[in-house]
């Protein structure tokens, strides 16, 4: 299916207003639960081997943007280790699925990245089913959106969101760089928020600034070993974690503020993740951020 076909339909899915219908879910989500089921590339992408016998880590791996990037990964030739939540089994079996009718391998590693021994775990599952390890992908990520100041905000709140977002990105990174070698990759994920900042997502947002700084200097500091770092940052994409954080009738109007007029399907961001995963089309990325956010600015 060509670019535009894609786009063409990722339009059809968004209301008048760009949304979508209004809806809410117990978090972490479920994505058979979502009114309409995001396209992740099921029927869409298709691959042409640029990641050929490379193995990846993809935390946050069973739905959304870790599912798309699971899938696109499988049809380019790579094994695929999937990190998720022990709530989000059933999500996760089914992205194992379709990296496994890709013919690739498909490793299940759940448990929860706020513990430290889990992002250890993890990683070592993942070097060990699949032989070693090529590509991390940091994607987790947790957001609440239902909060309506920092005087409110509690610090359960805090502590899961740093956790979530900094803390085992950085625990993951750790834990996998002796197994990363020349031509390795780490792709953290950013967002909008870095740089436009929501004031309901006001720790969120914080965190997605430190991870820009993170990849910068992270990349500086691995580069001599041939390993490059950059990110992702997704715009507003129709995942679980939407109706999961946030009021049922913001979904009505979700990504309706960007400049395409509508919000994106994780789908849309799989070719990113391709592109920074391969050693061949971005032998020279490196310490950069990618913006895909439906033309919102990343600067």
């Amino acid at each position: 299916m060509s670019e535009s076909e894609v786009g063409r339909r990722a339009e059809k899915m968004t209301n008048d207003k760009g949304g979508f219908p209004a809806q809410e879910q117990e978090h972490p989500g479920s994505t058979a639960a979502m009114d309409p089921v995001p396209d992740h590339g099921e029927d869409t992408y298709e691959g042409t081997g640029k990641l050929e016998g490379m193995r990846a880590l993809v935390t946050g791996g069973d739905s959304g943007i870790g599912r798309a990037v699971a899938i696109a990964f499988a049809r380019e030739g790579a094994d695929v280790a999937l990190s998720y939540l022990e709530a989000e089994q059933e999500d996760a079996e089914s992205t194992a699925e379709l990296v496994r009718a890709a013919g690739r391998t498909a490793v299940l590693c759940p448990g929860d990245l706020m513990q430290e021994e889990t992002c250890t775990s993890v990683v070592e599952k993942a070097v060990e089913e699949l032989g070693g390890l090529d590509i991390l992908v940091n994607n987790a990520g947790a957001q609440w959106a239902r909060d309506d100041s920092l005087e409110q905000m509690s610090s359960e709140r805090m502590d899961r969101i740093f956790k979530t977002n900094l803390y085992a990105l950085m625990w993951l990174t750790r834990a996998a760089l002796p197994h990363l070698g020349k031509g390795s990759s780490i792709i953290n994920v950013s967002s909008i928020q870095a740089y436009e900042p929501s004031t309901s997502l006001l720790d969120y947002a914080a965190t997605k600034a430190a991870i820009n700084n993170f990849t910068v200097n992270l990349a500086a500091e691995v580069g001599p070993r041939g390993i490059r770092v950059n990110a992702v940052a997704p715009g507003p994409i129709w995942t679980p974690l939407q109706p999961a954080t946030k009021p049922a009738k913001a979904m009505e109007e979700f990504g309706a503020d960007t400049p395409l007029g509508r919000a994106g399907q994780p789908s849309e961001l799989a070719g990113a993740f391709v592109f920074l995963a391969s050693p061949k089309d971005a032998s020279y990325v490196s310490g950069t951020v990618l913006g895909v956010t439906g033309g919102k600015p990343v600067f």
